[in-house]
């Protein structure tokens, strides 16, 4: 569905560097990922920011991101804006959206940097419902539902029309879920499929050659040169 699937880094290079951090992000884009791939939450102010878990230990306790002011959050954790940053003109960046309202914020925050991104900007939610009203905030952002196949009660042909009449971009799966004709189903019904948690040479070269539009690795190095081996050059 797309002109070149993307290598998206996921979490940044975290193999070889501290997750989530502009130090991941900036070695990913080094080592040829064409995506950068991570996780947003919401501060006290509304402000997007970038982390796994979207907590901070305190005497024993978790106290969530939205609770705490940006000025109170460790200093690795960078902003989506720093993302954005390191993304520049060329990387696809993929959000997990975990705070529920961070979409609006994100949408926001992409257009102030720079509106030409959004056609490059996958956010992702577990339940598509939640990403509907994402759309109209702007057209040009792509929307993907992130599950696992036995979560689709209905069958995943009934789930590609309800994505495709819903106005969503596609799925996102484990890569486990995957295999050539369910990808040619999605293919189908104009929606592009994800894959997740490729670390291995023997799960990602059958994962491109079945045809996904975007792979995520840990091992960024790894994942760039079996997709040159099975496609060519990245991007």
């Amino acid at each position: 569905m797309l002109d070149r699937p993307i290598a998206f880094a996921h979490r940044g290079a975290r193999a070889y560097a501290p997750e989530n951090t502009v130090d991941a992000f900036e070695l990913a884009v080094k080592l040829g990922a064409t995506g950068l791939e991570s996780d947003v939450w919401l501060t006290q102010e509304g402000d997007p920011v970038l982390d796994h878990d979207g907590v901070v230990r305190r005497r024993g306790r978790k106290v969530p991101f939205a609770a705490l002011a940006r000025t109170e959050l460790p200093s690795h954790v960078p902003s989506l804006v720093e993302l954005l940053g390191v993304a520049g003109a060329t990387q696809h960046v993929s959000l997990d959206l975990k705070d529920p309202a961070a979409g609006p914020a994100v949408i926001a925050a992409t257009i102030a940097h720079d509106p030409d991104l959004l056609p490059r900007m996958w956010l992702c939610a577990p339940d598509h419902v939640t990403l509907v009203p994402l759309r109209e905030l702007a057209p040009a952002v792509r929307l993907l539902e992130s599950t696992r196949l036995a979560r689709i009660a209905e069958g995943p042909e009934r789930r590609a029309a309800r994505l495709a009449a819903a106005r969503i971009d596609g799925i996102n799966l484990h890569h486990t879920d995957w295999n050539g004709g369910l990808v040619s189903l999605f293919h189908r019904f104009g929606l592009v499929a994800f894959g997740w948690d490729l670390q291995h040479e023997h799960v990602l070269r059958p994962a491109l050659r079945m045809g996904l539009d975007a792979v995520y690795s840990d091992v960024v190095d790894l994942m760039v040169d079996v997709y040159r081996d099975e496609l060519g050059r990245p991007g």
